[in-house]
């Protein structure tokens, strides 16, 4: 319990949390929804994800990130208060506009493409 505790400390986890909240993301979606550096979401991701909080899933080089149902399951309470706490971020609704802008770009796809160049 004290590793979910710790995790959830740092405010641009809480804005990932906040993403990942509705939907299943990768880490490039992450990256450019919160304008944040690689190594950082990918330290941050991996802080949640040892924690048990989120759950990833690998798509050939692609690696996606969604709330972990067993955390949803076991904390059940705090799950929910996430879910309306974590709209309080100041930087909540930019997050969400810049992660549907993302989305519907297709990013990965978009990266995948200039890699084979």
């Amino acid at each position: 319990m004290i590793d979910i505790f710790k995790a959830l400390s740092e405010e641009s986890r809480l804005r990932i949390l906040a993403l990942l909240m509705d939907r299943e993301l990768c880490v490039c979606e992450i990256e450019a929804s919160l304008n944040m550096s690689q190594s950082n979401a990918s330290r941050q991701l991996a802080i949640l994800k040892n924690s048990d909080i989120l759950d990833v899933n690998k798509k050939a080089q692609w690696a996606y990130y969604k709330i972990s149902e067993d955390f949803i399951q076991k904390h059940r309470e705090l799950y929910q208060y996430l879910r309306v706490r974590l709209k309080e971020i100041p930087t909540y609704h930019k997050d969400i506009d810049e992660c549907e802008k993302c989305c519907k770009q297709n990013l990965c796809s978009n990266i995948r493409n200039e890699n084979e160049l």
